[in-house]
């Protein structure tokens, strides 16, 4: 009984976790082109190349446990930075569709709630080994 519900979670009966789709732009500007390459811990999504306002998009459904995050590194020029792209406990509630636009000064979001992308991040602090 319990593998039946958990298959029946992990296909999207209705019973579990709603899919999540996340949609990263490239709003850098003219003649910018971005290099993101997004991971889970158990999913690598390859490394993209998005010219000015191309765009990677990405379907998941997230975990049972509400533990399920997305990180991306990405670059450009001779800038590089990563940013949580999904947090279940930040974005869960926020987004089904979850809009992103990469400028320079971080990641902004579209606001479900304001139809403007208004929700904007400051990078993650840069790892150190």
């Amino acid at each position: 009984m319990l593998l039946l519900l958990l298959t029946a979670i992990r296909e999207g009966d209705g019973i579990g976790p709603k899919a999540k789709t996340v949609n990263v732009t490239n709003d850098l500007g003219p003649n910018t082109d971005l290099t993101v390459h997004c991971k889970s811990k158990d999913t690598d999504l390859g490394e993209k190349l998005l010219h000015f306002q191309g765009y990677f998009t990405f379907t998941f459904h997230p975990n049972f446990w509400g533990s399920t995050q997305f990180y991306c590194l990405m670059k450009w020029q001779n800038v590089s930075h990563y940013f949580d792209i999904y947090i279940d406990d930040r974005d869960n509630k926020r987004c089904t569709l979850c809009l992103w636009l990469i400028r320079s000064s971080g990641p902004c979001m579209l606001n479900q709630d304001t139809k403007k992308v208004d929700i904007c991040f400051p990078w993650n602090p840069p790892l150190s080994f």
